[in-house]
């Protein structure tokens, strides 16, 4: 009676700990705590855009909001590039190649704007070229293609924060302030974070994304 008695007390134990670290994982915090913020301007960071039109046709910056945008036929960043159209804030200011590294932004995405990515972790191991994507398909903000993050997330702004560990080769997703996902990495030598409209397959006519308080961090 004893023995089985301890045994029940261990096991609703047990789970009582595992609901309560799942809960503080579902609450919303702060998962810049521990990090360091760098300074951020633009010399941190450049517009990627079509290459025959001018910054001011595809990108605007007003009371501290970036707004960018592109059209599906549009022509790539340069003339031979392979690659769909885009409008990005590429911060080229902080390339790393090891570290713990934390994007912070608000983005806001319309209604309409579809299969697109709006923010990404650029660099990888051969065969591919990105560690991590955010992408906006039909409304859902996805992981790629294949893990939705948030099922509806037009037209409001919402708080994003990518930690990316490079020596542990792992990417965490926040949401608001709570952890949303988490994706192995997918090596390489150098990295450095973007945010905007790329298109993807599948994209729609017009794609459209806005971003405020863009901060970056590092954990020392």
């Amino acid at each position: 009676m004893g023995s089985s008695y301890h045994t029940l007390i261990l096991f609703y134990l047990a789970y009582y700990l595992l609901c309560t670290a799942h809960l503080a994982r579902a609450l919303p915090n702060d998962p810049t705590e521990g990090f360091v913020e760098l300074p951020f301007n633009t010399s941190f960071y450049h517009i990627q855009k079509p290459y025959d039109l001018p910054v001011d046709q595809r990108y605007s910056f007003i009371n501290g909001v970036h707004k960018l945008w592109v059209y599906s036929t549009d022509q790539p960043l340069s003339q031979n590039s392979p690659t769909m159209p885009r409008t990005e804030i590429i911060i080229s200011g902080y390339n790393y190649s090891s570290g713990i590294w934390q994007f912070e932004g608000y983005g806001f995405v319309p209604n309409g704007t579809s299969g697109v990515c709006i923010m990404q972790v650029f660099g990888a191991s051969p065969p591919h070229a990105t560690t991590s994507m955010l992408t906006v398909f039909n409304g859902s903000l996805t992981y790629y293609r294949a893990n939705v993050l948030v099922p509806n997330i037009y037209d409001r702004w919402f708080r994003v924060n990518v930690i990316h560990d490079v020596d542990a080769s792992k990417v965490e997703i926040y949401i608001d302030g709570v952890f949303i996902f988490e994706a192995a990495g997918r090596g390489g030598s150098s990295h450095y974070f973007k945010c905007g409209v790329y298109s993807q397959i599948g994209d729609s006519y017009y794609m459209e994304s806005r971003w405020k308080g863009i901060k970056i961090f590092k954990k020392m």
